[in-house]
């Protein structure tokens, strides 16, 4: 379920100018407010978006963080498995496994 602002075209009921509803967003945007029936139009709101912060949070999300410690040297903060925690640039071999990460 969404939850979905909407403000009253003409005169304001006990909801106010503008309110909240939460319905499946499957369903149509409302035409007529569900307390007094007057028109209403559906505003563009902001949406909330949580970013991991943690390195545990971004490991957990399959994400990887390379840290540089060296001129070409990185350190793969989230390495999984058999992953390298040490990837030096000039070493492919000990660079993080990106296609057993990255799906369609």
């Amino acid at each position: 379920m969404a939850i979905y602002e909407y403000e009253h075209a003409g005169k304001t009921c006990k909801l106010g100018k503008v309110f909240e509803v939460e319905h499946p967003i499957t369903d149509d945007p409302l035409q007529l407010c569900p307390e007094c029936g007057g028109k209403v139009v559906r505003l563009i709101s902001r949406a909330f978006v949580s970013t991991p912060t943690t390195d545990s949070e971004l490991k957990s999300m399959g994400f990887t963080k390379l840290v540089r410690r060296d001129a070409g040297v990185y350190e793969n903060v989230t390495a999984t498995g058999a992953e390298s925690r040490c990837w030096e640039a000039d070493k492919p071999g000990t660079m993080p496994d990106l296609k057993r990460k990255i799906r369609d």
